[in-house]
């Protein structure tokens, strides 16, 4: 497979980061304009408006570990090459996801529940999340050997992703304050289209920034690896010569 090749990938990703981050300012400029033009909520009134960045926040945020996790089995049963590089480029801009749907939705709660936090299912098992994306950021960098790193990076991740269906179902699965699912549903969706339609467009923009930020971060990571390696080649071909 050609994109087995770290030099064909980065030399692809060169060529698709530019495309994909004009096509994420484009949209999340359509987007943001229609999200000020859309109706306030008859209810929350002109506060609606933080979904339009706090949902898709939250859908990358489980998103992106999902990816981690197929990423985590690219590792252990497929043994791809870049499998490592991905999951390890992506735990940094989930975790900056996670923090950000955290933030906005305390934003968002404050007028609407009275209050900053509350440990209800959905909010406890996204800063679950948060802290999983955490935990296997440090692991990647407390251990020196990468291959060590990558397995049990790897096998964390997917032991953690008990946590997405966790945070999917937990509002229909317990008594929260959090509303449940209005855009995904089995009958459709609930929200007017006024409101859907910007947040479907914003979605996607913010869908579009991650990919292009996640190509650029593994861009970087081959590269890093790269320049780790020649330094040990050049280091193990100095020991050599003699004094």
């Amino acid at each position: 497979m050609d994109l087995a090749n770290p030099t064909r990938f980065v030399g692809l990703a060169d060529k698709i980061v530019p495309w994909l981050a004009a096509i994420a300012a484009l949209v999340l400029a359509v987007g943001l304009y229609m999200s000020f033009a859309a109706p306030e909520d008859f209810q929350q009134g002109i506060t609606v408006r933080i979904m339009y960045i706090h949902v898709p926040f939250a859908w990358l945020a489980m998103m992106c570990y999902s990816l981690m996790a197929v990423s985590a089995l690219g590792t252990l049963v497929w043994r791809h090459p870049l499998a490592d590089v991905a999951l390890k480029s992506a735990a940094p801009i989930g975790a900056v996801f996670t923090a950000l749907a955290l933030i906005t939705g305390s934003i968002w709660g404050k007028p609407m529940w009275g209050t900053w936090w509350v440990w209800d299912a959905r909010l406890t098992s996204v800063f679950v999340l948060f802290l999983m994306y955490l935990g296997i950021i440090a692991l990647t960098r407390a251990l020196d050997d990468a291959s060590r790193a990558a397995w049990a990076a790897a096998i964390i991740t997917l032991v953690g992703f008990i946590n997405i269906p966790i945070i999917k179902f937990s509002v229909d699965w317990w008594n929260t304050l959090h509303q449940p699912a209005s855009v995904f549903r089995l009958d459709g969706p609930t929200i007017d289209p006024s409101l859907l339609w910007p947040l479907l467009v914003m979605a996607v923009g913010f869908t579009a920034l991650f990919f292009a930020l996640h190509l650029m971060a593994m861009r970087t990571e081959i590269r890093r690896r790269r320049v780790i390696a020649m330094r040990r080649v050049a280091a193990r071909q100095a020991e050599r010569q003699p004094v």
